[in-house]
């Protein structure tokens, strides 16, 4: 989907766009079709969880507007998380308009995308194309990315080659084909699996958020969210090395142990459309084009999860990648005539205004997974003091106790504020310490770990 915004926002800029995709099968017409019979196998994430965070509605707002509104017409929930969980707690429900969003399932909000795609003047999509190679060619001392080559031996030339190819993106392989690198690279695995299932509403609407969308108890987290017309997720998801924890592919072992949660349990209530779709192996991986740190080659732009890539359980990609997209377009529109001042500029602004949030979600993946694995092995979990991998759970026991905590963490899940810009408010590192260490005994009502052993037994 960011290739596709991307090529649909440089077309209408004027350029000429071509978008190189490996599966062959087009996007069905309608939402129901798209769900029960297109086939994506270069997105392993197709059938998982899916949700645009107000940051990237907000993207589509300023950038593709058209867009927003074909996904609001092909049945996209309209969701306030701060709202509703106001709402819950016996609250007035405040609207603020920054963290409304729309969402959908993955296969209805591509085939969205796709279609604007394919009535763009400007822009052609070519289905069922497999890149084998980049075309480098030496320019003013610096290896320049001029093409991508086929199978079959087709070279297709460009001013600018963007790597929109995912988390599979062969980039590496490709340079080093090309006799160029190695990149800057950063990788481990997240060290989550995860469970989800899909279900579509009996009585006419989806549940209401009792607590926060992505909920932590103990050895496990709960991920529910709204999709379109009338569906929504749920997912469960545990550290990879839990093996008692992996029956939770059954179905009803599964719902066992959502049932057990008193504030997640009503997601139940619809008719599943999905079995349990398992997914494990998910990488956090970031990747940088510079060698020693100089650039290592110009023409070439890393966009979205073929730059970086994290834990999906937070719902940042799509709506950090939209953000990204934009960014290329105003980078392409100020430097596409220098290929050189093009690297640097789009090597800076990737920096400032992305990278920050790929290692704040690292932060919070290697935190949640330590208190995970303490709990397991029976040990005290890390404490909430405050140092960059506990800031997390430690906001966390603070929000439940401070309204407007809760408004800050929110804005951090909206794509809005990072959880280190809002730690670095005035006054709020204070705060947070202080309910944070007089709360070491509040959670969220769900099984703890000997009562959810025995419900997956």
């Amino acid at each position: 989907m960011c290739g596709l915004a991307a090529g649909t926002m440089l077309a209408r800029d004027g350029h000429e766009v071509t978008l190189l995709e490996r599966d062959d099968r087009p996007a069905p017409e309608s939402a129901q079709a798209a769900w029960e019979d297109w086939a994506r196998d270069g997105v392993v994430q197709f059938r998982q969880a899916h949700f645009l965070a107000s940051r990237g509605r907000i993207v589509l707002e300023e950038t593709l507007p058209d867009v927003l509104e074909a996904l609001i017409a092909a049945g996209a929930t309209r969701f306030d998380p701060l709202a509703q969980v106001s709402a819950a707690g016996n609250g007035s429900g405040p609207v603020d308009e920054r963290f409304v969003t729309y969402t959908a399932r993955r296969p209805v909000m591509e085939g969205v995308f796709v279609r604007a795609a394919e009535a763009q003047p400007g822009l052609e999509l070519r289905r069922g194309v497999n890149v084998t190679e980049l075309v480098i060619e030496a320019r003013d001392g610096t290896p320049h990315v001029a093409g991508a080559g086929l199978e079959g031996g087709e070279i297709v030339a460009a001013d600018l080659v963007v790597d929109a190819a995912g988390r599979g993106s062969q980039l590496p392989r490709w340079l080093e084909q090309a006799g160029v690198g190695p990149l800057h690279e950063e990788s481990e695995d997240s060290g989550f699996i995860y469970y989800s299932r899909f279900f579509h509403a009996t009585n006419g609407s989806t549940p209401q958020a009792l607590a926060p969308l992505l909920s932590p108890f103990g050895t496990f987290s709960l991920l529910t969210l709204p999709g379109d017309n009338d569906t929504w997720s749920v997912t469960a998801y545990t550290s990879t090395g839990d093996r008692p924890l992996k029956r939770m592919r059954e179905a009803d072992v599964w719902s066992a142990v959502v049932r057990a949660c008193p504030l997640q349990a009503h997601w139940l209530d619809g008719e599943p459309i999905s079995g349990i779709e398992a997914m494990g192996g998910v990488i956090d991986r970031y990747r940088r084009p510079v060698a020693d740190g100089g650039l290592l080659v110009t023409g070439l732009a890393l966009l979205g999860d073929a730059w970086a890539c994290t834990n999906p359980s937070l719902g940042r990609g799509i709506s950090l990648g939209l953000l990204h997209a934009k960014c290329l377009r105003e980078t392409v529109a100020g430097h596409i005539d220098d290929p050189l001042e093009f690297a640097e500029a789009w090597d800076t602004i990737t920096e400032e205004q992305l990278t920050p949030w790929y290692r704040d979600t690292v932060a919070e993946d290697r935190g949640r997974l330590a208190e995970i694995v303490a709990l397991r092995e029976d040990r005290e979990p890390p404490g909430p003091e405050v140092d960059g991998t506990q800031l997390r759970p430690a906001l966390l026991r603070a929000m439940l106790q401070d309204p407007e905590l809760l408004t800050a963490f929110i804005e951090s899940r909206c794509c809005l504020t990072s959880v280190s810009e809002v730690i670095a408010r005035e006054g709020v590192l204070e705060r947070v310490r202080e309910l944070a260490a007089q709360s070491n005994g509040i959670a969220l009502p769900g099984p703890d770990r000997e009562e959810l052993l025995r419900l997956v037994a």
